[in-house]
């Protein structure tokens, strides 16, 4: 995580995304996704974007790129990147065959909650995709993190902010993270629920403060892989968070 500020609106929204622009469903070619990665990071989404997340598979193509890495394992992967600050790894891997080959380690569910917090490693969940989990299955993800001290990573479906026509929305992902009422807070569909400003984030009648939602970003969920940065800019935006 980047240091903690004073500012709320900074600590829950600096380095939200890794952006996934060579994945689904936007797909982009390589210098393409390369282009747009260099044009929201000196834009006004660059508070958004922490990684480009890359295929093992390609990582040979970005010897020239100079950006956070976070690698998702479609191949071997035997660590030693500097540029790499994350793995992301898929169900199902012998898991103590990937400890170590990053600071960050994430496997995507479903897998072992206990095991991956025995072994120092990470959660990921899909949010959408071919498939979008329920409320009550996610609220169950956050809680069984919470439970264990274990971070979390989101990845697919989150290009709203809230909640909307059935696709789950990452504020609501926030506030579940940071005030509990897990099922009630994914659910909530109401844009004027949420409110994020420098002093404070705020749904319906609970608010948190800088520290905390620092706090939650560093302890609890990361944040989310989206092929887009403009759709959840354009959607904080048009909630005047930005």
């Amino acid at each position: 995580m980047r240091a903690v500020t004073l500012d709320a609106r900074t600590a829950a929204l600096a380095g939200l995304i890794d952006h996934a622009a060579l994945f689904p469903p936007a797909s982009m070619p390589l210098a393409d996704a390369l282009a747009e990665d260099a044009r929201v990071r000196v834009g006004g989404e660059s508070v958004l974007v922490r990684r480009f997340v890359v295929p093992a598979s390609r990582l040979s193509e970005l010897v020239a790129v100079e950006v956070p890495l976070s690698v998702v394992l479609d191949a071997p992967y035997a660590g030693g990147d500097s540029r790499v600050e994350a793995v992301e790894a898929p169900p199902g891997v012998e898991l103590e065959s990937v400890v170590g080959l990053a600071t960050e380690v994430y496997v995507e569910l479903p897998t072992d909650l206990d095991r991956l917090a025995a072994l120092g490693l990470r959660a990921k969940v899909r949010c959408g995709g071919a498939r979008v989990p329920s409320v009550e299955e996610l609220a169950t993800v956050v809680r069984g993190c919470r439970a264990r001290g274990l971070v979390f990573k989101a990845t697919a479906g989150l290009h709203h902010a809230v909640r909307h026509d059935g696709e789950h929305g990452f504020l609501n992902l926030l506030a579940a993270c940071v005030f509990g009422d897990e099922e009630r807070a994914l659910a909530d569909e109401d844009p004027a629920a949420f409110a994020l400003d420098a002093e404070s984030f705020r749904w319906r009648d609970r608010t948190a403060g800088a520290a905390h939602v620092a706090r939650v970003r560093a302890e609890l969920w990361y944040g989310f892989g989206s092929c887009s940065i403009a759709e959840p800019f354009s959607d904080l935006r048009s909630l005047g968070v930005l």
